[in-house]
């Protein structure tokens, strides 16, 4: 991909030319000149040129320059781990799930649990499998949701977790039952912990190399920074704050990286004195700092545990909100006191209305952020800009599709499903945005991501685009257009994790992607088409398609 003079010891510029480059700065240009790592001119290509020592030639070939993207939202090594088991987020419908759980245990006939996910509720009759569906093994089984709000069981794992129809609900989750009481097999947030927690850890050695395969998959994506969204142990996960401070120490980490400590919602002011220390354990690293908290607020809507204001339409229940409204003031005050940045996990409107609620009087200066809002009560939209408060975008999911038009609009009504991901409103008010992916959630590829911000209808390349209304935009006049998308994916997210790249501008860490054409010159509807030809870290190749 790179071409001009020869590799030797004197260090070699980069000179970027051949198409064009988006600064994130509000412009474009026509050239960048990296010097040792760092972006040394932008500008025209003649003068950069002449700039020049003895340098390389990265050809854009009419493609465009951006710089690396950030994602905001995500959990890498969850992703890694999951990719290593039973992975079913490539694959959809019951039988496709049944035959590459049986394939697993077949290939895998030491392990003691069958484990993984990637299931997809909308693949099930009301969006729940049965443990009756996986009682073809005798081994325990445990499959956590694609959405990770909920995890599908069969009758031997109930069994090993004492689960029985006398079984009470935990106080933040929810045991799915039968018409008789009996437990179904799905085990929704909370609960998911009561089986979770019985199934095998990985060892250290899992976790690093989860962590070495998702920054591989996620250089290929453009993306060299991210904020990990639950570094903590929550629905049988395990603490992975361990594993990058073992990465970032030893140089294996060359992201750069924000862990979102998790906050335990079973606990209250008590586990500050441990966050604290926790944060001070990656003091000094160069690519990783432990410097947000993470508080989910509530659920999904799908399983109705995401707190909405009015009751769902059908179920009647107005969801659940995981931290005590009236405590979490108190515990939002005392990190922000403390220099901790806040960031939220709300989905229904009253958490979101409660996480706001929570920021009056806070520091600005601290970049709290809130991720997902999926519904916003329309006179709380205002309150972020007025409050110094970031949304943080997951575009990806404001489409049309299964989940949103079968377990979602029915149960939302009017005028609550016309709130949703209103991104032009909060635009329109001067919210700053930054965005992010929920990978393994959904797709980690943030072009993906733009195209639905700019379109509000399925990519071509998603697995739900020949769902009926997929082309349908969704609450079209909530768009965004792509320089405002792009912006939020490297601007806006670097600025949440204090990242000195993001931008394209004299100074700056030459963390940089090529992409193979260029999405602005594009119409709309292609610009999910658009792939990552190259990656660079502090102008050193991490990823180079042939």
């Amino acid at each position: 991909m790179m071409g001009g003079s020869e590799m030797g010891d004197t260090p070699v510029d980069i000179l970027f030319r051949g198409g064009r480059v988006f600064t994130a700065r509000g412009g474009f240009a026509e050239a960048v000149l990296v010097r040792d790592g760092t972006v040394a001119a932008v500008g025209a290509e003649r003068e950069l040129t002449r700039l020049a020592g003895r340098h390389d030639t990265v050809d854009l070939d009419g493609g465009l320059l951006a710089p690396g993207f950030t994602d905001a939202h995500l959990h890498p090594v969850q992703a890694g781990l999951e990719h290593a088991r039973c992975d079913l987020s490539e694959l959809y419908g019951l039988g496709d799930y049944l035959d590459a759980v049986r394939a697993y245990a077949e290939a895998n006939p030491g392990k003691e649990w069958i484990d993984g996910g990637g299931w997809d509720m909308t693949a099930f009759p009301g969006g729940l499998p049965r443990r009756d569906q996986l009682d073809f093994l005798d081994r325990p089984v445990y499959l956590i949701q694609r959405d990770h709000h909920a995890a599908w069981v069969n009758s031997r794992a109930l069994e090993l977790a004492g689960i029985t129809r006398d079984t009470p609900d935990p106080a933040d989750g929810r045991i799915e039952r039968d018409a008789g009481g009996a437990p179904s097999g799905v085990l929704h947030e909370g609960a998911m912990d009561l089986v979770g927690l019985l199934t095998p850890r990985p060892t250290a050695e899992d976790l690093d190399a989860a962590l070495a395969g998702a920054e591989r998959h996620l250089f290929s994506l453009g993306i060299t920074g991210w904020q990990d969204a639950i570094v903590g142990s929550y629905a049988g996960s395990d603490d992975q704050l361990p594993t990058y401070l073992s990465a970032a120490r030893s140089g294996r980490l060359r992201a750069r990286v924000v862990g979102a400590l998790w906050w335990d919602r079973t606990r209250g002011l008590e586990q500050i004195d441990s966050l604290v220390a926790r944060r001070a354990a990656a003091e000094g690293l160069d690519r990783f700092a432990a410097t947000s908290v993470k508080i989910m607020q509530d659920g999904i809507t799908e399983n109705f545990t995401a707190a909405t204001l009015e009751p769902y339409c059908r179920c009647g229940g107005t969801g659940l909100s995981y931290v005590d409204p009236a405590r979490l003031k108190e515990y939002v005050a005392e990190l922000d006191r403390l220099g901790f940045q806040v960031h939220f996990h709300a989905i229904g409107e009253r958490a979101v209305r409660e996480a706001l609620d929570s920021f009056e009087g806070t520091d600005p200066a601290n970049r709290h952020h809130i991720a997902h809002l999926q519904i916003i009560e329309p006179s709380d939209v205002p309150r972020f800009a007025a409050l110094g408060v970031t949304a943080n975008l997951q575009p990806l999911w404001a489409t049309h599709h299964a989940q949103m038009d079968e377990l979602t609009l029915p149960f939302l009504g009017e005028p609550r499903s016309s709130w949703q991901y209103p991104f032009a409103d909060l635009l329109a008010h001067g919210t700053r945005f930054c965005a992010g992916s929920d990978w393994p959630v959904s797709t980690a590829d943030p072009l993906q991501a733009m195209h639905v911000a700019v379109n509000r209808t399925e990519p071509g390349g998603s697995v739900h685009v020949d769902y009926p209304t997929a082309r349908t935009p969704f609450l079209p006049e909530q768009r965004l257009d792509l320089a405002t998308a792009m912006t939020a994916y490297t601007a806006g997210s670097a600025w949440i994790n204090r990242s000195p790249a993001g931008v394209i501008e004299p100074g700056r860490p030459a963390d940089l992607v090529v992409l193979d054409r260029d999405p602005f010159a594009l119409p709309a509807g292609e610009i999910w088409t658009t792939r990552v030809r190259m990656t660079f870290v502090d102008g050193v190749p991490v990823h180079d398609r042939p």
